[in-house]
């Protein structure tokens, strides 16, 4: 496992992939200031070390049909650990819902759900999510918009360091 401490063009490479997945060692390793066969051994590195969890593309959910985004915040009838492990797997089991998040609070899931469209939303709510062993009650969320949708981390290449 490689060091969990990253420098300069660490920081780069990730802050460069992070905005384009697609970019080619030779850009990459020309931004971050090094040449290509060390610029692929540290994004190999970083892979390994668990600091890129993967690749993938960002598709239009309007383009392929899912015109509503909806946040369900659940509450659980039941806290404990085997519950709450329970209800995670199921979750995970249903292609609608896009992330799933614990949280602390009133609120025990904050999901974000995709659908056709309001009925179809309907439906997964009817259908699964309040049908769901220990689920005690859900609120819906239409989304409207989105004003800001940033994958990732802020990630500075080079951070100013405090004194």
């Amino acid at each position: 496992m490689r060091r969990s401490k990253l420098d300069k063009i660490d920081r780069q490479i990730l802050h460069d992939l992070q905005a384009d997945g697609r970019m080619t060692n030779v850009d990459l390793a020309h931004r971050a200031g090094i040449s290509a066969p060390p610029c692929l051994r540290r994004v190999r590195a970083l892979e390994e070390a668990g600091f890129i969890r993967g690749y993938h593309a960002l598709v239009n959910p309007e383009a392929l049909g899912f015109g509503v985004t909806v946040f369900a915040q659940v509450g659980l009838s039941s806290q404990a650990e085997p519950d709450l492990t329970a209800f995670e797997s199921l979750v995970t089991s249903w292609p609608e819902v896009r992330e799933a998040h614990m949280l602390a609070g009133e609120t025990d899931f904050l999901l974000k759900v995709v659908a056709a469209d309001w009925d179809s939303y309907q439906r997964f709510l009817t259908t699964k999510l309040t049908a769901a062993p220990n689920v005690a009650h859900v609120k819906s969320a239409l989304a409207i918009r989105a004003s800001k949708f940033q994958p990732g981390v802020p990630i500075e290449p080079d951070p100013v360091e405090a004194d």
